[in-house]
């Protein structure tokens, strides 16, 4: 099986192997999957701006004329040497599955296929075809977790010749980790903010980030997450009446869905009830929350939790596109996600 699980994929993103010229970069955490393409694309030493050595194509493109991916992968640079294809947009288009399944049999020597995908089924379609291939990689990007955030903050205070307080640290960990790139933003706005100085302090992270405590916006994402509308209107409010960052909010509801869908997994795949599953979670769920969390695993499941982390975030892009609308755009969704969780409720009865 041609994969790597998500703790793997930085170290074989350190250096190119040249075994596997197929390379698909898929997951909920799209910023991530962006970063990395960069990050692949910079280990074969071509320029991401040079047209004739990376041709970049949409996956749509391939559905619609399957041959064309054969054709660009075999014709021969104008100047020599080797040559990327970058495919983005990648879902479960049967015609790009099919086209990477037979350039998988043979795949030409002098050109590498990089894939960018959301999240994909396990064993289905591009992922399958992609996984069972000897010739091709997957590599799954999932939001980062406690040890991400620390490296992706560790790197960047390195860039900038900058250190960090042990609590200025723990507070900004508590703020990042929906999104790769929304992470990265907000650390560029921290280090920016502390240029000339030796050490970022916790007043540098309130400044830029915000100092609402993390229970304001668990309040927020359990009422989503039970469908109780009326507490998450006043919970909402009051947070934003603060003057905190509408971020900070959604940043939370990413994570507090990925801890429900790690349970949702247990139940399904394991058997387990949702008083089972709270029971044995690690990290332990706080006692004052468990009644809550068995509720809302009633009322949401493996897959509505994945759509649930993709709504949020393109919502994270859509509230940046658009800042003077952000705090109108993260409350809809949040409602549409109270209100699916409200549906779900009234179903099961």
């Amino acid at each position: 099986m041609a994969q790597k699980k998500a703790h793997e994929v930085d170290s074989f993103l350190k250096r190119l192997d040249r075994a596997y010229p197929i390379v698909l970069l898929y997951g909920p955490d799209k910023g991530l999957v962006s970063e990395r393409a960069g990050l692949f694309i910079r280990l074969t030493g071509l320029a991401q701006d040079d047209p004739f050595a990376v041709i970049r194509l949409d996956a749509d493109e391939i559905q619609a004329e399957p041959g064309r991916l054969s054709d660009e992968a075999n014709t021969i640079s104008m100047f020599g040497g080797e040559r990327l294809i970058w495919v983005r947009n990648a879902a479960g288009q049967k015609g790009l599955v099919d086209a990477v399944a037979y350039l998988a049999k043979s795949p030409p020597a002098s050109t590498y296929i990089l894939i960018e995908a959301g999240d994909l089924k396990k064993g289905a379609g591009l992922r399958g075809t992609v996984e069972q291939s000897a010739s091709a990689m997957a590599l799954p990007c999932y939001s980062d977790d406690a040890r991400g955030i620390d490296a992706t903050i560790d790197d960047m205070l390195a860039r900038n010749r900058l250190q960090i307080t042990l609590d200025a640290r723990n507070l900004l960990k508590e703020s990042l980790g929906g999104d790769r790139l929304a992470t990265r933003a907000e650390l560029d706005k921290i280090c920016l903010y502390a240029l000339g100085r030796e050490r970022i302090t916790i007043n540098d992270v309130r400044d830029i980030i915000g100092d609402v405590s993390a229970t304001s916006y668990e309040t927020i994402i359990d009422a989503v997450m039970i469908g109780n509308m009326t507490d998450f209107t006043h919970a909402f409010d009051r947070v934003i009446g603060t003057g905190s960052s509408s971020f900070l909010i959604l940043s939370a509801a990413i994570r507090q869905f990925q801890s429900l869908q790690t349970l949702r997994y247990g139940m399904e795949g394991e058997g387990k009830n949702a008083a089972s599953a709270v029971a044995t979670a690690r990290p332990p769920i706080f006692f004052g929350r468990k009644k809550l969390v068995e509720t809302a695993l009633q009322r949401w499941t493996t897959q509505s939790c994945s759509q649930a982390i993709e709504r949020l975030q393109r919502t994270v892009l859509e509230s940046r596109r658009n800042a003077a609308l952000a705090i109108p755009v993260i409350r809809q969704s949040l409602i549409a996600l109270a209100a699916e969780a409200a549906r779900a409720s009234r179903n099961n009865r």
